[in-house]
């Protein structure tokens, strides 16, 4: 893992592979490695791959009191500008999803396709108002726990029922090194309201859903899609919140098939055909 400087925040991450770069953005608890491990292996034969701890997860320093969602897209921008990654493809799940969102809305020219993964126009952007009160407020008094109170509480909401306990624990022992102060940050960043971003999105974009998603359940995907011109949504059967976790194959397959598919377009926006990841069930596309 390597670390650099941005505007005084040290930001760690993992970089590998060669080919056209992919920036992949963690959620609000765990890791570059915990969450991204399966696509760092599986995609770098074919991009160059880069994932970061944001501020406040990880090896990263934490940010200042308010950063807010414009202070992690703008310290995700310095970050590739630093390692000179220009135009990527950047995909995001869950906060990251969000984070992917606000970057290309304060900074357009800057990726040249999304992948939104069980993603939020922000918490208030996407879910009723009380449920993104209570979620804020619930992440706020978890900030105040230790490690093992916030795995107990999140992880569980996280996967599918029958995802292999390794997998579970592996990521919950990110969980349980989290950085509160990061963690609350991050948390306070993800009670935003992105919706003005999503008909401003003009790059090709793909929606992922895991069909088991409890905490950005298909309607969230659905506003998604519906919201972004030319957008594609793909469903992953039987998977939960971190279905690049529970089903790398296929996630790596539709994220592929994709960034392949938009090469051959010549990174022109959606062209309103649906790709398919296998036997992956992919809804048309809005």
């Amino acid at each position: 893992m390597h670390r650099v400087d941005v505007d005084g925040l040290a930001i760690a991450y993992e970089r590998v592979g060669e080919g056209p770069p992919l920036v992949l953005l963690h959620g609000f608890v765990g890791d570059a490695r915990s969450t991204w491990r399966r696509q760092l292996e599986a995609l770098a034969d074919e991009f160059t791959v880069v994932a970061w701890d944001a501020p406040g997860a990880g090896r990263s320093d934490d940010p200042p009191e308010g950063f807010g969602m414009a202070g992690y897209a703008d310290a995700l921008a310095g970050l590739l500008d630093r390692l000179g990654l220009h135009r990527p493809h950047v995909a995001g799940v869950s906060f990251g999803g969000a984070l992917a969102l606000a970057l290309l809305g304060r900074h357009p020219a800057t990726p040249a396709t999304l992948v939104l993964v069980n993603a939020y126009a922000g918490w208030v952007g996407s879910l009723p108002a009380e449920v993104a009160r209570r979620r804020l407020e619930d992440s706020l008094a978890l900030a105040d726990s230790g490690g093992e109170e916030l795995a107990a509480a999140l992880v569980p909401t996280m996967f599918a029922p029958g995802t292999p306990r390794a997998a579970v624990e592996e990521f919950a022992a990110a969980v349980r090194a989290f950085h509160p102060d990061g963690f609350r940050a991050m948390a306070r960043a993800s009670a935003t309201d992105l919706r003005e971003v999503l008909p401003r999105v003009r790059v090709p974009t793909l929606v992922v859903n895991g069909e088991r998603d409890t905490r950005a359940p298909r309607a969230v995907a659905d506003h998604l899609h519906a919201s972004i011109a030319g957008s594609t949504l793909t469903v992953l059967p039987g998977a939960g919140h971190l279905c690049q976790i529970e089903a790398p194959v296929a996630f790596n397959r539709a994220v592929r098939t994709f960034l392949r598919s938009v090469g051959q377009r010549g990174g022109t926006s959606g062209s309103g055909t649906a790709s398919t990841a296998g036997s992956t069930p992919v809804s048309s596309p809005g």
